[in-house]
């Protein structure tokens, strides 16, 4: 890895934060029925003349982080200014900082998004292998024909499924919420608690999301199997444990880390859907929230955090992928 292949993937990691940026300032200030020109509209019918024109401006800054008497351009490196210090303005819906609200939110989607991905590589890892292995067989197409089947069923569905039957059906799982009330933040029951509301979502993206995965990992490993040096490591006398581990699996998993990052992306635009469904409070379901109630701070500050969250992990991954493979030498065109 170079200095200038590592300068070349920052600047375009803030160049894609940065077009974000401008894109937010844009919806505030330039599309059609503006939120400036909305919230202006709210206080005046709801304070009429007990409010000074100076006093609705400093309201409007305060909440969107623009102040509307300047220039446009003025606004514009002021917002940015702001911005890429923290200040995402404030809810008008409820009346805190935009940080302090995803601060509060945030750790709670990415625990769920975290643990689902796991367990869907896991499961989608070890079974495409054992599909590879098991090729021809009975295994082989039954688990083919169930990994297909759960790969083209949105996850949304299953999430219905699981609530009609372990909700409303068994009453074995709770309808919604992050956790019991009146627990002790820090306590085991607290934790388990936390665990008991989040799995039927973590479920959900489990069983829907390690098919995909699993048909990957099978002709990833059939593909790896035909090859010329495992002909070579099997004539050596190598162990097929070690065949298997250093040879076939590395060398299988490869193309799926690439495929975890777009699963990242995917994960985060479904969490709004998904915590909706489950009425679980993460950034998906302050998101949808806020475009519901035209809260465009709280909204374009949700969509903020969810760009450079998938940013930072293509950068990770840029960063990372040449030191799995040795093959791949970052940076160098030949």
């Amino acid at each position: 890895m170079n200095g200038r292949w590592l300068l070349k993937r920052i600047g375009m990691s803030l160049l894609v934060v940065w077009t974000t940026i401008t894109l937010t300032f844009a919806l505030i200030r330039l599309m059609p029925g503006s939120p400036i020109s909305r919230m202006r509209a709210e206080l005046y019918q709801q304070y009429g003349a007990t409010m000074s024109q100076e006093q609705i401006d400093r309201q409007v800054r305060l909440y969107l982080n623009v102040q509307p008497d300047q220039p446009l351009w003025q606004q514009y490196f002021n917002y940015m200014f702001d911005t890429f210090q923290g200040d995402l303005g404030h809810s008008y819906i409820q009346g805190v900082e935009v940080t302090v609200i995803l601060a509060d939110v945030l750790p709670w989607t990415v625990f769920l998004l975290s643990i689902a991905i796991m367990f869907q590589y896991t499961i989608g890892i070890l079974l495409g292998a054992s599909m590879a292995y098991a090729e021809g067989t009975r295994f082989d197409f039954a688990s083919t024909s169930v990994s297909t089947f759960l790969v083209s069923v949105p996850f949304y569905v299953f999430a219905f499924l699981l609530i009609f039957f372990f909700v409303f059906q068994w009453n074995l799982f709770p309808q919604g919420g992050k956790y019991a009330t009146g627990l002790e933040a820090g306590s085991l029951a607290f934790y388990r608690s936390v665990l008991y509301h989040a799995t039927l979502p973590i479920v959900s993206l489990i069983v829907t999301g390690f098919g995909g995965i699993a048909l990957s990992m099978r002709a990833n490993s059939i593909q790896t199997l035909g090859s010329d040096y495992i002909r070579g490591a099997r004539l050596r006398g190598l162990s097929n444990f070690r065949i298997s581990y250093r040879y076939v699996a590395r060398n299988a998993i490869l193309p799926l880390y690439t495929g975890l990052l777009i699963q990242i992306g995917f994960l985060f635009g479904g969490a709004v859907i998904l915590e909706q469904i489950f009425s679980y409070r993460g950034i998906g379901y302050v998101l949808l929230d806020a475009t519901l109630f035209r809260d465009y701070p709280l909204m374009m500050g949700t969509f903020l955090v969810i760009t450079i969250a998938v940013v930072i992990g293509v950068f990770v991954a840029d960063l990372t992928y040449g030191k799995l493979d040795p093959r791949i030498q970052t940076g160098d065109n030949s």
